[in-house]
């Protein structure tokens, strides 16, 4: 495939995902955003977690060995 014909579909395929718009599902959306009722709970059965949080922070957590 000639270099033209590949961006072209690159094009199209890009202009598709940009003006893409699934129905969203506000009920699970605000469930998601309320939070975990039994974070207290999780956070006394692995404490490590917690130690994590308190060593490193909330940021970026990709540089975990």
């Amino acid at each position: 495939m000639g270099r033209g014909r590949q961006k072209a579909k690159h094009t199209k395929v890009a202009r598709e995902l940009k003006y893409f718009s699934p129905d969203t599902n506000y009920g699970a959306l605000e469930k998601e955003l309320a939070g975990n009722p039994r974070l207290e709970e999780d956070l006394e059965k692995w404490p490590e977690y917690t130690a994590y949080e308190d060593k490193y922070g909330d940021e970026d957590e990709s540089n975990i060995a």
